[in-house]
């Protein structure tokens, strides 16, 4: 295996909070150094001052194997996060059909390990079908390698069976992913309410159906003790519910979404369909306090919530288009707009991207340190480019950045201390 000696670059700790000029050596799949001379042997590779950083963990993409393989599949989706510095991906169980037995997910991981260049975890689904009735195989699905258990976007209406899923979850130690939103509000909904909704004359929902969702999701896990994370936390009225229920000791953390950091309610526009999320888009004053919340430690971790959607499922009315955006390519350059406009610093978006993440699944990567895993990139936050849809790696286009000017690029890329990617 070939040693790697990456000098002077910019190392960011999201541990530390430091950003140092310095070398590292990669070797045998493992960070061996930190500074000091090139290793005998050693392959040199000069980063010419950019920075380099822990690769992203990211959770919560769609890959669209099994069922769905014309929207995304594993090697486009690989590639795509190779471009983008997402070294591991976690795989979301809402597929056709869903991650809900071992041989599923069995099935998946050995496709996923054949065809993608990064490292792809899964995580399986909480109730069979994603329908909210009767809990998976959890103890069976963890030995097959599942990293947590959510249904998505799929939200559990009956408290009953989900209270059962969290007390079997808790005795494993298996980590539950929640979308918090209160169904029965938030049906039908394509945009937040307000007065852009009704000028728009648009289905919409109340932040406050994610408020709701929240509540009873902390209130069953204050209940039974088990792990749990908060995919989407996208308004400030969540925030309160979710500051108490770690004040409290609850193991509860939380997540954003990069386009809920990055974009609000009027981005829609004339009815773009590829400013269509789940949650929808929130006001400004939401947008700010999320990214307060990350900057504080709040919101634990920033995701991509990459969602291919191929064009027939987006060129339709605004209430009937499908929700969703790919990201894998674009999170890193939509997540250096928080750093140009002085909002977080690089270690903090790191601490969200990577640190966080893997720390929450147990994952060994996501640091800066010696024997960690060598997966890395090398990145420039400063390179300007104007996004092109169609120049994505990923099979689906739907990104909400087409057209737009924006500045960060990968430049290279490291999984287990392999090159997986250069620009």
């Amino acid at each position: 295996m070939t040693t790697l000696h990456l000098t002077n670059a910019q190392v960011i700790d999201p541990e530390g909070g430091t950003v140092t000029l310095g070398s590292v050596t990669l070797t045998k799949g493992v960070i061996a150094a930190m500074g000091g001379a090139k290793p005998k042997g050693a392959t040199e590779i000069d980063c010419a001052g950019h920075y380099l950083a822990p690769g992203i963990v990211d959770i919560g993409v769609k890959v669209g194997e099994p069922g769905e393989r014309h929207k995304e599949s594993f090697r486009s989706a690989g590639l795509a996060a190779a471009a983008g510095g997402v070294t591991t991906i976690i795989a979301r169980p809402d597929t056709t059909p869903a991650i809900d037995t071992p041989e599923t997910l069995e099935f998946v991981t050995r496709r996923a390990a054949e065809a993608s260049p990064v490292r792809i975890r899964h995580m399986a689904a909480l109730t069979k079908g994603r329908e909210g009735r009767e809990m998976t195989e959890i103890g069976f699905l963890l030995d097959a390698g599942a990293v947590a258990f959510t249904d998505a976007f799929a939200v559990t209406t009956d408290t009953k069976a989900l209270s059962r899923a969290l007390t079997y979850a808790r005795s494993l130690g298996a980590l539950v992913i929640g979308h918090p939103q209160e169904p029965g509000l938030s049906a039908g909904a394509a945009t937040t309410s307000g007065k852009f909704a009704s000028l728009r004359g648009l289905p919409a929902v109340s932040p406050i159906a994610e408020r709701m969702g929240l509540d009873r999701d902390l209130a069953l896990v204050e209940m039974t003790g088990a792990r749990y994370h908060a995919d989407q936390i996208t308004t400030r009225h969540a925030l309160p519910a979710l500051e108490r229920a770690k004040a409290q000791g609850l193991d509860v953390t939380a997540g954003t979404s990069i386009h809920h950091l990055t974009l609000n309610e009027i981005d829609v526009g004339d009815y773009r369909t590829f400013f269509k999320f789940t949650p929808p888009l929130r006001s400004e004053e939401d947008r700010l306090a999320m990214v307060e919340a990350v900057a504080n430690g709040l919101i634990d971790t920033i995701s991509s919530m990459h969602t291919p959607a191929d064009e027939e499922s987006k060129r339709l009315p605004f209430e009937e288009a499908a929700s969703g955006a790919v990201a894998l390519e674009t999170f890193l350059p939509a997540a250096m707009r928080l750093f140009h406009a002085g909002h977080i610093d690089l270690p903090h978006i790191f601490r969200a991207m990577s640190l966080n993440p893997a720390r929450r699944l147990n994952l060994p990567q996501g640091r800066m340190a010696l024997g960690a895993p060598a997966d890395l990139i090398l990145f420039d936050p400063h390179a300007p480019f104007v996004m092109d849809r169609f120049t994505l790696r990923s099979k689906s286009k739907n990104t909400p950045f087409d057209g737009q000017r924006m500045e960060g690029k990968v430049l290279a890329t490291f999984v287990a201390g392999t090159q997986v990617f250069k620009a």
